[in-house]
């Protein structure tokens, strides 16, 4: 693809040419600038913000600039305060600006692609709105890739410029609705260099779970399972335990061929008599996401409004944002805090009734931080009535299962208390889970459940696994050294600023800023056959730079540890681009 379009960040050796062109365009040709003797026009963010550069073979043909709300700061704030924009704040949005193209090249599609490459890696940040200034005479090209005015126009020299603004989301489906052919034809005769794939993967919440790509999800070459590291989701590194393997080869072919008690009887009185729970309590569903689109289509409409932790698993956006179609707020957890989650901030933006949801992920992923339950329970108590609220434990177990909120939720209509078994008893593949809810809420939710919500070998495991707490208690603490081991480890490698371990079954490793992406690493790790979790795209909090590694055993964990050092390694090396539609990989 020699002579193909390419996109790509630009690199150093680029800025002089960028730096010229702009002053061509806006100091020469536009008059936005006043013309410098320099033939140069540079920048205050140029420090902070990112060019993507289009380009064939050696000649540059455009650029557009992005600035990431890490920044803290836009070009927009030298024109309006925040309180005339205040989306810059209240919304961490990514701005896209300055797209510029050479003059002879201005008819092609290199600017339509830039500013699709610049929303794609916006989208791959965990962007969840762009903001642009967009030239007034360049209007309808803005307004057809999905942008809109927000009602204010700036005058800068002898350039007019409209402040648009759009969801990353709406953008996404309106440039493969409107532009989906184009940029087909594109891709057949493009050089994509950008550490994300050329088109964003199908409607659906992104989970872990890639790995299953290189084993096969044909299930023809299973026996690559033992080849592969799958790091990239949060299943148990241990088996589950030797009762439940017992009763699940007793006689395979009758549990696959038979079917379950319709209502999962047995299972709810287990559940029941382990956790101290009235029976009445409890729903049951083929994993958490079941229970989670079963409640929520129930509860919500487009017009609740939701309130969320950033950053969180992402289901909870999925659902609420893009299926149900909610207001969806987020209170934002901060490195500076270690991801603790505040109960006085938490209570601040609670304590008014705004909000129909709160969800809270206890212990937090992807973050790995607990919140003690004394402290939730004090913020849900003093929040008014009409506030639900969703707490989902479902790695609880890594911290004590008696820091439940599980009781509360029994008696309190306003709480419901989500808890899969799948993490804490190595049961993934068999799709358990329960809520626990008062009463009525609970009754409701199993008029709406099918069924045979679990199959029969998923209500065998799930009930011997509750009555060998022995076996998993022993597992749990493992955990925990298996993880401060691996943390230890990777603490070792030069590459990563932070390691950061949390209290569940994984942790956290960061890049320093201004060096390969998260996206790279991953990328690296995946030609060792180690699989890890991109987490750029869950929150624009973790800068395109955090990778989330699920603990495994100790062979594992070394191949882990391994793939990284390799991979940080070759992320130094003087890269050699090796290109394609699906993404770029350097190394």
């Amino acid at each position: 693809m020699e002579h193909a379009l390419q996109v790509r960040t630009a690199t150093p050796g680029d800025l002089d040419w960028i730096h010229e062109l702009r002053h061509r365009v806006y100091a020469e040709e536009l008059g936005q600038h006043p013309v410098d003797p320099s033939g140069r026009l540079s920048d205050g963010l140029d420090g902070d913000n990112v060019y993507l550069v289009a380009a064939r073979g050696e000649r540059r043909i455009g650029f557009v600039s992005l600035t990431p709300p890490w920044v803290g700061r836009y070009s927009l704030d030298k024109y309006l305060t925040r309180e005339e924009l205040p989306v810059l704040t209240d919304e961490a949005p990514f701005e896209i600006r300055v797209l510029t193209v050479e003059q002879r090249w201005r008819s092609t599609a290199a600017a339509p692609l830039l500013m699709y490459a610049a929303l794609r890696w916006a989208a791959a940040r965990g962007g969840r709105r762009v903001v642009a200034m967009g030239r007034t005479e360049l209007l309808d090209m803005y307004l057809a890739a999905g942008l809109r005015p927000m009602g204010r126009t700036i005058r800068s020299g002898a350039v007019s410029f409209e402040v648009l603004s759009g969801s990353v989301a709406e953008l996404t489906r309106t440039v493969a609705q409107r532009h989906g052919r184009i940029l087909e034809r594109l891709r057949t005769d493009l050089d994509w260099r950008l550490d994300m794939p050329f088109a964003p993967r199908a409607d659906g919440c992104e989970h872990g779970g890639a790995f299953f790509s290189a084993i096969g999800t044909d299930f023809r070459t299973l026996n690559r399972r033992h080849e592969v590291v799958a790091a990239d989701v949060l299943d148990a590194w241990f088996p589950p335990s030797p009762a439940v393997r017992a009763v699940l080869s007793e006689d395979p072919g009758w549990s696959a061929r038979t079917s379950p008690p319709t209502g999962a009887e047995g299972l709810l009185a287990e559940l029941a008599r382990v956790r101290g729970l009235p029976v009445e309590s409890l729903v049951v569903g083929a994993g958490s996401s079941d229970l989670i689109f079963r409640a929520f289509g129930r509860w919500l409409t487009p017009a609740s409004r939701v309130l969320l932790l950033d950053p969180g698993y992402g289901e909870y956006a999925h659902v609420t944002e893009r299926v149900i179609g909610c207001q969806v707020d987020r209170l934002q957890l901060r490195r500076e805090d270690g991801w603790l989650v505040d109960p006085a901030r938490l209570a601040a933006a609670t304590r008014d009734g705004r909000y129909d949801l709160v969800v809270v992920v206890n212990p937090n992923n992807p973050t790995g931080r607990h919140a003690p339950a004394d402290a939730l329970r004090a913020v849900i108590e003093a929040s008014p009535d009409r506030t639900r609220w969703w707490i989902d434990e479902a790695y609880l177990g890594y911290v004590d299962p008696a820091d439940s909120l599980a009781g509360l939720a029994s008696a309190d209509a306003r709480v419901v208390v989500c808890t899969s078994l799948s993490k804490m008893y190595a049961l993934s593949g068999m799709r358990a889970a329960y809520l626990v809810a008062c009463p009525e809420t609970a009754g409701e939710l199993r008029r709406w459940t099918p069924p045979w919500p679990v199959s029969l070998p998923a209500q065998l495991a799930a009930v011997t696994a509750l009555r060998d707490p022995g076996h998993y208690a022993e597992r749990w603490a493992r955990t925990h050294e298996l993880r401060r081991q691996l943390a230890h480890d990777l603490g070792e490698l030069d590459g990563f600023s932070a390691v950061d371990e949390g209290v569940a079954n994984f942790l956290t490793v960061t890049l320093p800023p201004h060096g390969p992406s998260a996206a790279q690493l991953v990328r690296e790790c995946r030609r060792h056959d180690v699989f890890l979790r991109d987490l750029s795209p869950m929150s624009p909090a973790y800068e395109g730079r955090t990778v989330r590694i699920a603990v495994r055993d100790t062979a594992e964990n070394a191949r882990i540890v391994a793939a990284c050092r390799s991979a940080l390694d070759a992320l130094r090396a003087p890269a050699v681009v090796v290109s394609g539609a699906s993404g770029t990989v350097s190394r």
